[in-house]
């Protein structure tokens, strides 16, 4: 559930990182670089939530690298979806 729950607010921060590329630049471009900056933000908050996983619940680096890459290949996915979509544009 936990993980759900984490990679439904990766979803919502895209959301919002597209919301203000929108209210920056205005144009389709500004939305994509939204899109772009939101990466390396969520890699780092997908990082974090390995660290609290190995530190304050006991799993070993093994166990949660795969909780890593699922937590952020899903919203980074729908991140390059939209860059993709928005490219068109």
């Amino acid at each position: 559930m936990h993980v759900l729950m984490v990679i439904g607010g990766g979803v919502v921060l895209l959301g919002l990182f597209i919301l203000f590329g929108w209210l920056w630049g205005a144009s389709a471009a500004g939305m994509a670089m939204g899109a772009k900056a939101f990466l390396p933000v969520w890699l780092l908050i997908a990082a974090v939530n390995m660290w609290v996983g190995v530190t304050q619940a006991g799993y070993s680096v093994r166990e949660e690298s795969p909780i890593l890459l699922l937590v952020f290949a899903v919203p980074a996915i729908a991140a390059g979806i939209a860059l993709w979509q928005l490219s068109r544009a």
